[in-house]
């Protein structure tokens, strides 16, 4: 698993979604490694990660266990704190980031959540039809695959204001061989939509994520995300009351890229509170 570790402080661990990599966090840990740690791993099978030697997606459950040793791994040789961090997410990083840490109660103290999701889709919500095709039908998802089609349909549906060229190309280096952008396409293939689905543990594990009720929450979100839509940020506000929420009209799914900059300001100072 390839990471970076930068900055010293309270740890801020930050996990990327699908398509993207570590590359997504860059301006918060600029922001932010004056005064915490940032950790921000890529997920195997993406980014500068290993990828996998069979066709077979990773389990979620050896997602976990990823973060399981990564987490030791700085506990125990690299001197963090056993208590204490930030987990910060974004799209698949929430069911992934909010179960991990089910695994380890007292570790994760505090929650920033950028356009995800934690919990069964809400009453009401549809997966947009683009995505259920890829997800659904085999030779369109692969095709898809082969041309490399969703990466570069995401970066751009995915902002409200267009991405610089060099910004999209470094979004899409790791992924410019089909081999390479396997986990990509399992991904998409991987989007819970009810129990059978192997993911639906992660977002439904029995309960009502209230073993994470009582943390202190971030939400950064774009409101002009076409995936995780104000119906979900709703269900996020029922859940989490309590949550402090920044909400942009001009922001898209990639909220950290339309409006990195008005975020910075307020995640420092939820962040610096005790």
């Amino acid at each position: 698993m390839h990471y970076v570790d930068q900055g010293s402080g309270d740890v801020v661990l930050m996990l990327h979604g699908n398509p993207t990599w570590g590359y997504l966090w860059r301006r918060l840990v600029t922001a932010l490694a004056e005064d915490f740690r940032c950790v921000v791993p890529d997920q195997l099978g993406m980014g500068l990660s290993r990828r996998s030697v069979g066709a077979a997606p990773i389990p979620f459950v050896e997602r976990l266990e990823h973060l399981d040793v990564l987490a030791a791994h700085l506990i125990e040789r690299c001197g963090a704190p056993s208590e204490g961090w930030t987990l910060a997410v974004h799209d698949w990083g929430g069911p992934i980031g909010l179960a991990w840490a089910r695994r380890h109660p007292g570790l994760v103290t505090r929650l920033v959540v950028l356009n995800s999701v934690g919990f069964r889709w809400p009453e009401g919500y549809r997966l947009p039809r683009s995505l259920a095709l890829l997800r659904d039908i085999g030779p369109l998802g692969e095709a898809a695959h082969l041309l490399n089609a969703f990466p570069r349909a995401a970066l751009r549906a995915g902002v409200v204001r267009p991405l610089p060229a060099e910004v999209r190309s470094a979004y899409l280096w790791p992924y410019r061989g089909a081999w390479r952008r396997r986990a990509v396409r399992d991904f998409l293939r991987q989007i819970p939509r009810s129990g059978e689905d192997p993911a639906w543990s992660l977002v439904d594990p029995g309960g009502d994520s209230a073993d994470h009720a009582g943390l202190p929450v971030f939400i950064g979100w774009g409101l002009r995300d076409p995936v995780f839509t104000p119906l979900v940020l709703g269900e996020w506000r029922r859940r989490f009351p309590h949550a402090e929420v920044h909400a942009f009209a001009d922001a898209g799914h990639f909220v950290l890229e339309d409006v990195g900059e008005a975020l910075v300001g307020p995640l420092r100072r939820f962040l610096s509170a005790r």
